[in-house]
């Protein structure tokens, strides 16, 4: 690794910290013309369904859908918390990549914190998880090793990263969430130097076995991110007739939607240490809709 562009990064984090408290305008309510996720992202635009909505339905559908997706966030980073811990029990404390992972770590709770306050003042309720999605995230925080742990981690945050895009860059979207995700894709940039190096040295010595697992475990991580975003209850909030008829439509445009905006990084970042082969390629088509 660089050690001089990571001490730079450590003295920035140091005397330039981006603080949620100061640089969000948490005073700030929602405008009248203005909304909570790009239509673009939401489960039933593009259906005819869709056409049938009130303005205050299709509001309502995208404050609840991206509370889900702020949710998967703050998951996101929770896990992310998790390799970063148990890659530094393995450093000396004075080595340079255990002192940049401290200020990663502070800079990583801020991040959930900072989620959970948007949650709350957009009046939030985040629906919890499936049986099936606890055990997966409790089997792979326990039992995965920390290389396959990274992987998995670096996955949900490139996709959810795609969400923080288009929020950011919408003029329409609430000036909150706006500047929330905009602070979140700074101080991620200055991660990617030490994620790069990372990614470097794990795939470098992996061979056809092992990316082939790493390439499941990503997609399986990203598949269970998914299904955090669409859910019946939130058709039931917005007060939508037969909400489990519209959840299957919903399910289906959803995926079709999140293979069409979400997945070129990923498939990308997969793509630039061969991780779609014969064993896997098939997967990816069939699960998420890939085009690989």
């Amino acid at each position: 690794m660089d050690v001089k562009a990571i001490e730079r990064l450590i003295k920035i984090s140091q005397e330039h910290p981006l603080m949620p408290e100061t640089y969000i305008p948490w005073h700030e309510e929602p405008k009248a013309e203005e909304i909570f996720l790009p239509e673009v992202l939401t489960s039933l635009q593009g259906l005819d369904i869709y056409n049938t909505l009130t303005p205050a339905q299709k509001l309502e559908l995208g404050r609840h859908e991206l509370v889900q997706v702020i949710a998967s966030y703050a998951w996101g980073e929770c896990l992310f918390c998790l390799f970063m811990t148990r890659h530094m029990l393995t450093l000396p404390q004075d080595h340079v990549e255990h002192r940049f992972l401290r200020r990663e770590l502070i800079e990583e709770f801020r991040h959930q914190e900072m989620f959970m306050q948007a949650i709350t003042k957009i009046g939030g309720n985040p629906l919890p998880q499936t049986r099936m999605h606890k055990f997966i995230g409790e089997f792979s925080n326990k039992y995965l090793p920390a290389d396959y742990l990274f992987m998995g981690s670096v996955s949900v945050e490139l996709v959810t990263d795609v969400y923080g895009n288009h929020a950011r860059r919408n003029p329409q979207v609430y000036q909150v969430l706006r500047k929330m995700f905009d602070l979140h894709n700074i101080e991620e940039g200055r991660h990617i130097l030490f994620t790069k190096a990372l990614l470097e040295r794990y795939s470098s010595k992996a061979g056809y076995i092992k990316r082939t697992m790493y390439s499941y475990v990503i997609l399986m991580n990203i598949y269970f991110i998914r299904t955090m975003y669409v859910k019946k209850e939130i058709f039931e909030r917005i007060g939508i007739e037969d909400p489990g008829q519209v959840y299957n439509l919903a399910f289906n445009n959803f995926k079709q939607k999140f293979a069409d905006n979400c997945l070129d990084d990923i498939i990308e970042f997969i793509d630039s240490w061969k991780g779609f082969n014969r064993a896997t390629r098939w997967a990816w088509r069939r699960v998420l809709g890939a085009n690989v």
